[in-house]
């Protein structure tokens, strides 16, 4: 069983840890360190996780194998280099860092230490993600021609104020780093790099910052792609996948749905009646449990996470990327992979 201290007990880090105490054999919760430490006594309390005065002294207890971060997006690096040299294996929230070059430092420090790093990006082990994925890469959509995908929420109407969240500096390009990042990480694993990104943010709710991004993407084998985030929407979900030979989605809020259609052969096809589509149902998934017992299974197995460290990297070559074009309201070319 891995034990595992959680850095950062806001709602989400509670959900994280939720979502598998006392509910999985592969990890436990054992400790936790968070900045106002009053706000999650009663949790610590109802789960049995031992609050701790500092991250350091987490990363100085033999007990504890790996760490879960989920603290404000501008900590992520150095927290990962500080638990590397610690010999702990990491989990983060994502974005993973705000720049490429933290990004560099922190998984160059865990590959140096040999101990396994996985970022939090969950809707890639969500069933219906995994058999879009699957169909893409057994070519069953031909050429593609355009990816599609977006990712409400409500969430800016019930932000605090004083909440982190709303820094610029933090979460810059408005819903780029708390919805705008998982959308560009599923384009990346279905249909490979982006090479250039032009981002529109605007102020929608009546919150303190930006909350409403769009992006039109280009990637490196041709491909287009459009990704819509938003937490001042309705919650909803889509990712869509238009190819010549087959089109298919995954649909709503919890990605319950996933619909195929292959295309209607002959030069008169728009005229043609159209086929029902494959629709597969999945219910009651829960990714954020899912992506938590993987990175346990790669720790106790000694392998890496499933999503490779050079997406991860490309992902926040694009993040930062899209961050400089809402500033300038122009296209930005995003920086290359090989140098990771």
């Amino acid at each position: 069983m891995l034990k595992v201290a959680v850095i950062g007990m806001g709602s989400w880090g509670q959900a994280l840890v939720e979502s598998v105490q006392g509910r999985s054999e592969h990890l436990i919760f054992t400790a936790g360190h968070t900045r106002t430490a009053a706000k999650a006594a009663e949790f610590c309390g109802r789960l049995n996780i031992r609050p701790v005065a500092s991250y350091e002294e987490i990363l100085a207890d033999r007990e504890i194998d790996a760490v879960l971060l989920a603290t404000p997006n501008s900590q992520h690096s150095q927290q990962v280099v500080q638990a590397a040299a610690a010999g702990k294996h990491v989990f983060c929230e994502k974005p993973f860092t705000l720049d490429a070059q933290a990004a560099r430092v922190a998984i160059d420090a865990a590959r140096k230490a040999g101990i396994v790093l996985g970022v939090g990006f969950n809707r890639r082990f969500h069933p219906a993600i995994v058999e879009l994925r699957n169909r893409v890469k057994a070519g069953r959509f031909g050429v593609i021609a355009s990816i599609m995908a977006e990712l409400t929420a409500t969430s800016a109407f019930y932000r605090p104020a004083d909440s982190w969240r709303w820094s610029a500096v933090e979460e810059p390009a408005g819903a780029m780093a708390g919805i705008g990042v998982h959308l560009v990480d599923a384009m990346i694993d279905l249909v490979g790099p982006v090479s250039e990104v032009h981002c529109t943010s605007v102020k929608r709710a009546e919150g303190q910052g930006e909350d409403t991004t769009s992006l039109l993407l280009k990637f490196a084998n041709g491909v287009t792609g459009l990704a819509f985030g938003s937490i001042a929407a309705t919650r909803n979900f889509r990712l869509a996948v238009y190819g010549a030979k087959a089109f298919a989605e995954v649909l709503t809020p919890t990605m319950d749905t996933f619909r195929f259609l292959p295309a209607v052969e002959g030069n008169a096809s728009h005229l043609a009646e159209v086929p029902q589509p494959e629709t597969l149902e999945y219910r009651g998934v829960n990714t954020a449990r899912l992506e938590l017992e993987q990175f346990a299974q790669c720790v106790q197995a000694g392998r890496q996470y499933p999503i490779p460290l050079e997406e991860v990297l490309h992902g926040v070559c694009v993040f930062e990327a899209a961050v400089k074009s809402a500033a300038s309201g122009l296209p930005v070319a995003v920086e290359t992979m090989d140098r990771s």
